[in-house]
């Protein structure tokens, strides 16, 4: 893969990763386009290494508590607040893993792999994303998530599984109609992506590793996860910073705009 490539599909994927414009569209659209084969599963990988690391490192102390509360959880102590954090984490993550298992057994996934859906899907969730954010209250706030949202979240979570509905994009939405302010939106969003991101990079990781790696693509991993990282880095401070001036509204003009000149090239 040359230097050009691997930087245009890391930096693009790794902006895209957390912003609610369904990165797995983008990477699927990237790849057509560019021809790649075998180096696109490394660079999944890759961009899976460099976004979780971005969202790890931004939300360390949300992301220590959810660790501390794991081991808790596994030790039969639920009471505290860093249990519970865990608890509605693993609740979340559950529906994509098992969806996912069975897309991946099935080989199901990759019928799903199509312009026209990714076209529809874009617009469609982009939609329902901007009138969710004009019309839901802002009433709650990160702290009072409960084991029934993390459960409508990580439902809608495994929805996201079809490419251009975005992961965060869903979430983020279904957070909002249940009345969490942006923020606190964006950021139960964002801690939902650790395990769910760290299940897929695993998965994809082993299929890499079965294929088996040179230098030259373990090179281009290395390369392609330092780029995504400093792009899925920038793209989530930014969305944080700005999100009580910008909200949702440009992503979603973004995602109408990309899902028409899909369907109108098909």
């Amino acid at each position: 893969m040359s230097l050009l490539t691997l930087s245009l599909l890391a930096i693009v994927q790794g902006i895209t990763e957390f912003l609610p414009i369904s990165s797995s569209a983008h990477l699927i659209l990237l790849h057509e386009l560019t021809g790649q084969s075998h180096e696109a599963l490394a660079l999944d990988v890759a961009v899976h290494l460099g976004s979780i690391l971005a969202v790890v490192l931004y939300f360390r102390a949300d992301v220590l508590r959810a660790f501390v509360g794991a081991g808790q959880v596994l030790r039969g102590h639920l009471a505290s607040p860093e249990a519970f954090l865990a608890l509605c984490l693993m609740l979340a993550t559950l529906p994509a893993l098992v969806l996912g298992a069975v897309l991946a057994v099935t080989g199901w996934v990759d019928l799903l792999r199509d312009a026209r859906l990714i076209g529809v899907t874009m617009i469609v969730f982009g939609v329902w994303l901007w009138w969710v954010h004009r019309t839901a209250p802002e009433v709650r706030a990160a702290r009072e998530w409960r084991l029934r949202d993390a459960l409508r979240m990580g439902l809608w979570q495994a929805v996201a599984l079809v490419p251009g509905v975005s992961r965060s994009g869903i979430t983020i939405t279904e957070a909002r109609r249940l009345g969490f302010d942006r923020h606190s939106a964006a950021k139960l969003s964002m801690l939902m992506s650790v395990p769910i991101t760290l299940a897929t990079g695993g998965y994809l990781g082993l299929k890499v590793v079965k294929r088996g790696m040179d230098a030259a693509l373990l090179g281009d991993i290395a390369l392609g996860a330092v780029l995504a990282f400093g792009a899925a880095w920038a793209a989530l401070a930014l969305m944080m910073r700005f999100l009580d001036r910008v909200s949702f509204t440009p992503y979603v003009i973004y995602r109408i705009l990309l899902g028409a000149v899909l369907l109108a090239l098909v």
